[in-house]
C-alpha cells in the first residue's frame, strides 16, 4: 500500500485550479515524475479530437477490464458529467455501446487492454474513426492503465463514492 501525500506545493496548486485533489493524485505525488507524466498526458488527451463522452466510455471499459473500482467510480462521475445515462455507463463498462461507432471504439479499447496491445484496428477504422483518433484511443488506454495500476497497487481510498 502506498500512502497519499497530504502536503505538497504542487498539490496545493492543483487544488486551487481544480477545487479538490483526488486521492489518486495524492498517491502519485510520492513520485513527482509519475504525477507530472499523468498530468501532461491527461491535459494533452483532453485536447484530442475524441468527444469527451467517448473518452469516458473508453476509460470505463479499461477500468472495468482491469477491475479498478477507483477508476470506474471516477469515470462514472465523469461520464455522467459528459451526458451519459446509467445504461450507457453500464454498456461502456461491459465494453460496448448502443451506438455502433462508439461500440467500435470501446471494443477496441477493451481488446487493447485484454490483449496487452495486440488488437486489430480494422473494425474501429471501418466504424469511422480516423488514424489520429485510433492513436488517441490508444493514448487513453495507456493513461487509464497507468491509473488503474497505481490505484490497485496503492489501495487508493476511493473519494468518488457515493456516485
Amino acid at each position: 500500500m502506498i500512502e497519499a501525500v497530504r502536503n505538497d506545493p504542487k498539490l496545493d496548486a492543483l487544488e486551487k485550479r481544480l477545487g479538490r485533489v483526488p486521492n489518486m493524485l495524492r498517491v502519485m505525488a510520492n513520485a513527482p515524475a509519475v504525477l507530472d507524466g499523468y498530468l501532461g498526458l491527461s491535459r494533452s488527451l483532453k485536447k484530442a479530437s475524441l468527444p469527451p463522452a467517448t473518452a469516458e466510455r473508453i476509460a470505463l471499459a479499461v477500468g472495468a477490464a482491469n477491475d479498478c473500482g477507483y477508476c470506474v467510480a471516477a469515470h462514472t462521475h465523469g461520464a455522467r458529467g459528459a451526458g451519459l445515462s446509467d445504461a450507457e455507463v453500464e454498456a461502456a463498462k461491459a465494453g460496448t455501446s448502443a451506438d455502433a461507432k462508439e461500440a467500435a471504439a470501446v471494443a477496441f479499447a477493451r481488446e487493447l487492454t485484454e490483449s496487452r496491445g495486440r488488437a486489430d484496428d480494422a473494425a474501429v477504422r471501418r466504424a469511422g474513426w480516423s488514424e489520429a483518433q485510433v492513436l488517441e484511443i490508444i493514448g487513453i488506454v495507456a493513461l487509464q492503465t497507468l491509473t488503474n495500476y497505481v490505484n490497485k497497487v496503492a489501495g487508493t481510498e476511493n473519494d468518488w463514492l457515493p456516485l
